[in-house]
């Protein structure tokens, strides 16, 4: 009897093992889900892309936005209608230039009252190539993924929470990054300057766009993490890819 127990007990053992020994996904494994959901062949590190923009505010108008994101050239071009002037902008490793309402000449006021800087636009390319290049950007030099795993809800809904710090000088925001657990595609993300204040701001993302296999979310609306106040929206009218 003793012998059939013991042989019980080792089919049991055997039989369950592999259930036994799995482990859940790590972090490295759940960020390389998400970027094969959102761009699978690799598409938007490698091309050029048009992306038209709607922002909206609180209480002011909407800006129509065009930015091109040119990985190859490393050119960065800036377009967008706001308060009745029409402000261009184009970024190489060569410098800088501006058109304003179609002139690129202009008095050093209207450069200063239009903030027609070199390093102005160096900070508007870091944001747009950032924010909706992710999660593919989470690769970068300088990310620092935090091992654990989190699971929490988010906007009603349950998530896996993957947390990302950044290197010095790449940054010193912390920030959290909600993926679906089903397709691991992203849901939402949150950044704090100083997490211990809860201050920052959380985005909800809703829809996507889709071109060439690269799922981009479309609308991402903004709130402060403090007191959930709305701070604006902004949605992805197109995308195109312009190196075919």
């Amino acid at each position: 009897m003793r012998k059939r127990i013991t042989l019980a007990v080792v089919a049991i053992v055997v039989t369950a093992s592999p259930s036994l020994l799995a482990q859940p996904p790590s972090a490295e494994e759940l960020l390389a889900r998400a970027i094969a959901y959102h761009d699978p062949d690799d598409r938007w590190r490698h091309g050029a892309w048009r992306l038209t923009l709607a922002e909206t505010r609180p209480d002011g108008p909407v800006r129509r936005t065009v930015v091109i994101i040119d990985h190859p050239a490393g050119r960065f071009d800036y377009s967008a209608r706001d308060g009745g002037n029409h402000i261009e902008g184009s970024l190489t490793d060569g410098g800088c230039s501006f058109r304003l309402n179609g002139s690129s000449s202009f008095s050093q006021e209207e450069r200063e009252q239009h903030r027609l800087t070199c390093e102005r636009l160096e900070r508007m390319r870091n944001y747009y190539t950032y924010l909706w290049g992710l999660p593919m950007k989470l690769e970068d030099p300088g990310t620092l993924l935090d091992p654990t795993v989190g699971n929490q809800t988010f906007a009603g809904s349950p998530v896996i929470v993957l947390r990302v710090t950044y290197e010095e000088p790449v940054g010193g925001d912390t920030w959290y990054f909600y993926l679906d657990p089903s397709s691991y595609g992203l849901v939402g993300y949150r950044f704090y300057h100083d997490e211990s204040a809860n201050d920052g701001e959380y985005i909800l993302l809703d829809q996507e766009v889709e071109t060439e296999g690269l799922r981009i979310p479309r609308v991402r609306a903004w709130y402060t993490n403090d007191d959930q106040r709305y701070l604006g929206t902004d949605t992805l009218e197109s995308l195109a890819r312009l190196d075919d």
